[in-house]
């Protein structure tokens, strides 16, 4: 027993001395980690301490897009078009300021600044007279109805919205009254200050801003904070209104993204007060006129000051178009447009003549070299008649344009083989029942097609027309046909890019009106172009498809985009625009041969529809005149459905080798008998002058602009 308690005693011993050695080594663990932690706090005081602390305070990194200039236009030729002129402004950036400091900021610069007011709303006013007048905007809204208000809506921010609304609704116009001139002008200020963005600079002046303004808050920039002095920019267009309309306009930066695509910019990085295209060139091109914005880092502290500026990346401005268009020629064919525009007005029956067209396009390349409309506009109140730019209508108005399309016709009549090269019909009056006689200006006997288009006989292409649409004529007798001749021959026409979009670079194109009738008589109607309504510029693409041996090409008025430069030098070249050929007939050589001599005949052999203005010309021309019978549906509703006549010309040259396609459409030439044939006096001038330029090039003769007035010119005349 004695052994047992002793051998107890000893495991009890053991047992004691082992649990205070863990316990020391815990105690002793811990005391290693309390000296680390209270040593690296020493370390993250003392020697970091002011580095963390500054750290902690910067609370925010926002990068900040700043917008860059526009790229510009350049014509073929490398004539500057539409620039960036350097403008003086006045911009604000919020960084963070409260409401009363920005409108402290806003009054001293209304002392500094004249500033229009024209944009400044009622409700700008009443929330500035809030603003001002706390206690009496406070008395608007009495304690019970807040009281009534505060158990309606328990949520803090739906109460004060109601109270605020509520407060909105009960300033009378006797208050805003109290607001003076120099107030308003503050409010048209602030405005501007909270327009934008926060750390984006915000327009608040850019326009007619004086060389005294910019100086006087140049030098009290400290005074003004958020307020700076720099240079804008704003388009300008070296060759003043020519072409305007289809270069396009740029939206202002008050008004900045348009309010029906702001989600599609916002997407795509831009902010909500950059300028943007809306219209043709500045639109289409959008992206690549646009350029690359400045990208700047802003760190803030917690107070919301800008603690450091990085540039994160430099902007460039937009590339730089190479259009297409000669602008040399391009301001030559729109004088000659007003010139002949005014003269045919001379001539009895052109009450409603008010317009004409002209598209001049490379049949190998499809590049536009002139597009010019011009359009007489009668001011109502005053009388008077200006002539307008109207070069947007080459492709978005459409008429009947009469016999030019007769070469399409022959062609149709071959590919579905119902004629032949070579082949003659009979040119006389034809009589169906219950149909106007059917007749050509002239009865011309038995006719091949060659002189069918020479001498422009309307009898071939009816006959030729019955064919396709399966019918027999029977004199004075029905004339069942096969109504698919219509798709047969709109099909064919299409493949020359009549009666289809033709493809140009341009927005808003019309590809025209198609009649829905299936009678016999406008199934050869539409044979002779007075059926279906065409452009001019749908009548320039077929006509270079006919020059060029039968590729249809598609239009494009930019040639080339460019690297921006400094100055006014061209950059690299970042795209060429190449040709694109749409589509390929499926022709017979001297199918095609046939159309080209009898187009050449038109304007080169003594009968020919055209040979009394083009005979005899160097540069070999071909083409084909137009005269179509058609309805009046212009801006005087009184005259709306009166019978007119629209007159068109296409062309090419030299015949044998073109390099220049033209289509000429004047509509509502004439009522009446009396043709003043102004397709054909345009026509003829357009072309003569389009060599004129190309041999003053060759020589090495410069190109003296015409600034006359084709306007003042007529007058003088007439005046005379």
């Amino acid at each position: 027993m004695k052994d047992v308690s002793i051998k107890l005693n000893q495991k009890k011993k053991k047992k004691k001395t082992h649990v205070p050695f863990r316990l020391n080594m815990l105690f002793f663990a811990v005391f290693l980690l309390f000296s680390v932690l209270i040593l690296r706090l020493g370390v993250v005081q003392i020697v970091y301490g002011d580095d963390y602390k500054r750290e902690i305070e910067r609370t925010e990194d926002i990068t900040v897009n700043n917008p860059v200039p526009r790229g510009k236009m350049y014509d073929t030729n490398g004539k500057i078009v539409v620039d960036n002129v350097p403008v003086n402004a006045i911009t604000y950036t919020n960084s963070g300021a409260t409401q009363k400091e920005m409108l402290q900021v806003a009054e001293r610069l209304s002392k500094l600044i004249v500033k229009e007011t024209d944009k400044v709303t009622e409700r700008d006013m009443k929330d500035y007279w809030i603003s001002m007048n706390p206690k009496e905007a406070e008395k608007k809204v009495p304690e019970k109805e807040r009281e009534k208000l505060q158990q309606k809506y328990e949520d803090t921010k739906e109460y004060d919205d109601k109270v605020y609304k509520r407060t909105l609704e009960r300033i009378t116009e006797s208050d805003l009254n109290e607001l003076s001139k120099d107030e308003v002008e503050v409010i048209a200020i602030y405005r501007e200050f909270v327009s934008g963005y926060k750390f984006t600079p915000q327009i608040v002046k850019n326009e007619n801003v004086t060389p005294e303004e910019f100086a006087i808050v140049s030098e009290n920039l400290q005074l003004l904070p958020g307020v700076d002095t720099t240079t804008d920019w704003d388009r300008s267009y070296a060759f003043e209104d020519t072409l305007r309309s289809v270069l396009g306009g740029v939206t202002s930066s008050d008004k900045g993204l348009p309010a029906e695509k702001i989600d599609y910019y916002l997407s795509r990085d831009y902010s909500r007060n950059d300028r943007v295209g809306t219209s043709y060139l500045e639109k289409q091109y959008e992206d690549v006129l646009h350029g690359q914005k400045a990208k700047v880092k802003n760190v803030t502290d917690q107070s919301g000051e800008i603690v450091s500026t990085e540039v994160i990346t430099e902007g460039q401005r937009g590339k730089d178009l190479i259009l297409t268009i000669d602008m040399d020629l391009q301001r030559a064919v729109e004088k000659i447009i007003e010139e002949e525009l005014w003269t045919a007005k001379g001539f009895p029956g052109t009450g409603l003549l008010d317009r004409a067209y002209v598209v001049l396009m490379d049949p190998n390349t499809g590049e536009i070299k002139s597009l010019a409309g011009k359009r007489i506009v009668r001011d109502e109140e005053t009388g008077k008649t200006e002539m307008q730019d109207d070069a947007l209508g080459t492709f978005t108005t459409t008429y009947n344009v009469g016999s030019t399309v007769k070469g399409a016709t022959i062609l149709t009549g071959y590919q579905t083989g119902v004629i032949g090269p070579g082949t003659s019909l009979l040119d006389s009056p034809l009589y169906i029942s219950g149909t106007p006689p059917k007749k050509s200006w002239k009865t011309f006997g038995w006719i091949n097609d060659v002189n069918a288009l020479k001498y422009s006989s309307n009898v071939y292409m009816f006959l030729t027309a019955i064919k396709i649409g399966e019918g027999r004529y029977i004199p004075h007798g029905s004339l069942p046909i096969n109504i698919e001749g219509f798709n047969t021959i709109r099909q064919s026409f299409a493949q020359f890019g009549l009666g289809v979009r033709t493809g140009i670079d341009l927005p808003s194109e019309q590809s025209g009106f198609k009649g829905t009738s299936t009678l016999p008589g406008h199934l050869m109607d539409l044979a002779i172009g007075q059926y279906d309504t065409y452009s001019t510029m749908q009548l320039a693409q077929y006509v270079s498809t006919i020059a060029n041996g039968g590729s249809r090409m598609e239009p494009h008025m930019v040639k080339e985009i460019r690297e921006p430069q400094l100055d006014n030098e061209l950059g690299p070249i970042v795209q060429e625009i190449q040709p694109k050929v749409l589509n390929r007939l499926y022709l017979e050589n001297n199918w095609i041969e046939n159309v080209q001599l009898g187009f050449k005949k038109v304007m080169q052999e003594q009968g020919g529809t055209a040979y009394s203005f083009f005979g005899g010309k160097p540069y070999s021309p071909a083409g084909k005149t137009g005269t179509a019978e058609s309805f009046y549906d212009g801006p005087l509703k009184k005259y709306k459905m009166n019978p007119v006549m629209n007159l068109s010309l296409v062309g090419y040259a030299p015949s044998d080798n073109p390099e220049i396609a033209m289509a000429v459409l004047v509509p509502w030439s004439y009522t009446g008998g009396t043709d003043n044939r102004a397709n054909l006096k345009i026509g003829e001038r357009v072309m003569d002058t389009y060599f004129e330029l190309q041999q003053q090039r060759a020589a090495g003769t410069p190109v003296e602009p015409d600034t006359t007035n084709g306007e003042e010119i007529i007058e003088e005349q007439i005046n005379q």
